[in-house]
């Protein structure tokens, strides 16, 4: 008797604790979604600094490889195949373009005539066929390798953090709108799976699922579905608290507001001086205190959101390495092309061969350090089933030979 307690003392045990230690470990091995992003748009802003196709070609080769190591098995981490397509995509309409309504490049080297359509006097400057050059081409590959490899690394940040995690770890100002931006994530996948289910149940009831006849008998449910679903989120977050506000002193809001608006106004001007060759002294500085003065601003804003975290995502020292690296790389690109512009900016006037840079190339290499730093996908699979003898805390599966499945009359 004494043996048998033990040991229905130890299954029980065995059940309560693996799930638990299971999820605890799976919420370890994810990274922070925001380091994920940083890491991203780092790589996009050295994107941004170079016309080199040997280097852009590196960077979207490292993204590659680190969506392709550390991807997790969510629906959302399929996006980054969509997203090259559309870089594809991009490249091939820029390349048209070029070849359609010609390029400001002068050039020597024509490839092709098309024959030209007269223009008015009044479109100056637009001309639709022509010469093709192999100058207009080259440059207008590399203008289209670069948004190419931009869109690539954002589609690696969907592809490595899920949005919705994103958004719930915004600053408590910026809660409704991230709230609104969840739902409205969330709306076209659920619509989209009502409607295949709803034709599918026509297609068993032998009714049809296509055309205008279909589109009426599917559109009615799925627009009552969106509505009851509408509903039932609406009471689900009344029932919750949300919308409620925290009464804050009349000199904190006049704070929040001043350093919010001028952390804006900072940014744009700060912008601006970074676009413009005369606010080139300015920029810089003028940028770094709005951004410090809106982040303060958001801090404070969120004192009147009352709400909590249901388990918030850590920013640990992998999130801090892996954002880091990101950083590295965009800083590194930032002082290359102040320092040798030429060789991230290959002229096409004349045709020269694009060389390979060697410490922008290792610079953008740091981008790799993902691979190696962040937790590995956690593959999430059943437990398996407790060894020892049966008790009569499990269930028995096994059916009599007698028995069979009924459908519900």
């Amino acid at each position: 008797m004494g043996r048998s307690r033990e040991r229905s003392a130890d299954r029980i045990g065995t059940i309560r604790v693996k799930p638990v230690s299971g999820r605890r470990h799976q919420r370890r091995a994810v990274l922070h979604p925001g380091a994920w992003w940083l890491w991203a748009l780092g790589l996009g802003t050295a994107a941004t600094r170079t016309t080199n196709p040997l280097l852009l070609a590196l960077l979207i080769a490292t993204s590659a490889y680190v969506v392709a190591a550390r991807r997790p098995d969510t629906p959302t981490a399929h996006s980054y195949s969509a997203f090259v397509k559309l870089a594809l995509a991009v490249l091939l309409v820029r390349l048209l373009f070029a070849v359609v309504l010609g390029s400001p490049i002068p050039g020597t080297h024509v490839i092709v005539t098309l024959p030209e359509v007269p223009l008015p006097d009044w479109a100056q400057g637009v001309r639709l066929g022509g010469r093709v050059t192999a100058e207009g081409l080259l440059f207008a590959l590399y203008d289209g390798l670069k948004l190419a490899a931009l869109l690539i690394c954002v589609g690696a940040a969907n592809a490595l953090a899920n949005p919705a995690r994103l958004l719930k770890s915004l600053p408590g100002a910026l809660y409704e709108m991230g709230v609104a931006v969840v739902v409205a994530l969330t709306f076209a996948p659920n619509l989209i799976a009502d409607v295949q289910r709803l034709r599918a149940a026509r297609r068993l009831r032998g009714r049809p699922d296509k055309g205008v006849r279909g589109l009426l008998h599917v559109g009615l449910p799925v627009l009552e579905g969106a509505l009851e679903r509408s509903v039932s989120l609406a009471a689900a977050m009344d029932a919750r608290g949300y919308g409620r506000t925290a009464e804050v002193p009349a000199p904190v809001r006049r704070t929040t507001a001043a350093l919010t608006l001028g952390g804006l106004l900072g940014v744009c001007a700060g912008t601006y001086g970074l676009l413009t060759a005369e606010g080139g002294t300015y920029g810089l500085p003028v940028l770094i205190a709005g951004l410090a003065a809106a982040l303060a601003g958001l801090h404070l804003g969120g004192r009147r959101s009352l709400r909590t975290r249901y388990r918030p995502d850590r920013w640990d020292v992998r999130a801090w390495l892996v954002a880091g690296s990101g950083a590295a790389v965009a800083a590194l690109l930032t002082l290359a092309a102040a320092h040798d512009p030429e060789a991230l900016h290959p002229g096409v006037v004349p045709l020269v061969t694009p060389s390979l840079p060697l410490w922008p190339a290792a610079a953008i290499l740091l981008g790799l350090f993902p691979a190696f730093v962040a937790p590995a996908p956690v593959s999430v699979s059943a437990p398996a089933p407790a060894s020892g003898p049966r008790s009569s805390l499990q269930p028995s599966l096994k059916t009599s030979p007698k028995s069979s499945l009924k459908e519900p009359s």
